[in-house]
């Protein structure tokens, strides 16, 4: 079974909670594509490249919701923590070489409650998956990255949709997990930066991002 067909099974036969993760597959509005090992700088610089063509591809006057999924399958991670820090390395991986100002209505802080990834620009909303997450809406069938452009979240805001949308797929998500994912908030309420990884983090915390010095 090819990688892209693996996911429309997680995501639709197996009735995934994120009602938008399956309205893309079902409307094949999602791009999935193969990277090797996740955090692996060789697999970078393509990664970036099909990023950009993603976000140049993408008609921001519609309010068609799309996504990327970056699929890591020669990756086998064990532990959440181990997820987490390769995750993290990948973003920083991409950071490194890409070129573009930070998206200016986020902050590059991610222990600001503004804080968004930014890749060429546009701030995206990033979703970590892999086959050993705790919780068993981020339980892909690879280690992955989901990269969702944040003003596809504000469309939903601005016809009125967000709130139904987020409480339904909370909603869902506690059905299948048993419990309210923790570490879910509103943007603008804490950092999303909490989220990315899946795994519930504490009050000490602290972000393996490290911001690139800019002059």
């Amino acid at each position: 079974m090819k990688t892209k067909e693996k996911f429309e099974q997680w995501i639709l036969e197996e009735d995934h909670p994120c009602i938008m993760a399956q309205t893309v597959f079902s409307q094949e509005h999602v791009k999935t594509k193969q990277y090797g090992k996740l955090g692996d700088p060789q697999h970078t610089k393509i990664l970036l490249k099909d990023l950009e063509k993603y976000i140049a591809e993408y008609d921001f006057e519609t309010n068609d919701f799309k996504s990327f999924i970056a699929v890591f399958p020669e990756s086998t991670i064990a532990t959440e923590d181990e997820f987490e820090r390769l995750l993290w390395k990948q973003l920083e991986e991409i950071e490194k070489i890409d070129t573009v100002d930070w998206d200016p209505s986020v902050s590059r802080d991610p222990e600001d409650d503004n804080f968004s990834f930014s890749i060429a620009g546009r701030s995206f909303y990033i979703v970590g998956m892999h086959p050993n997450s705790s919780r068993k809406a981020r339980r892909s069938p690879y280690p992955s990255i989901a990269f969702n452009l944040h003003v596809q979240f504000e469309k939903l805001r601005e016809m009125g949709a967000y709130e139904k949308v987020r409480d339904k797929i909370r909603e869902r998500d506690k059905e299948l997990q048993g419990s309210m994912n923790p570490m879910l908030e509103d943007f603008g309420l804490s950092s999303e930066a909490k989220q990315y990884s899946g795994k519930a983090t504490g009050k000490d915390w602290v972000c393996p991002f490290h911001q690139l010095e800019t002059e």
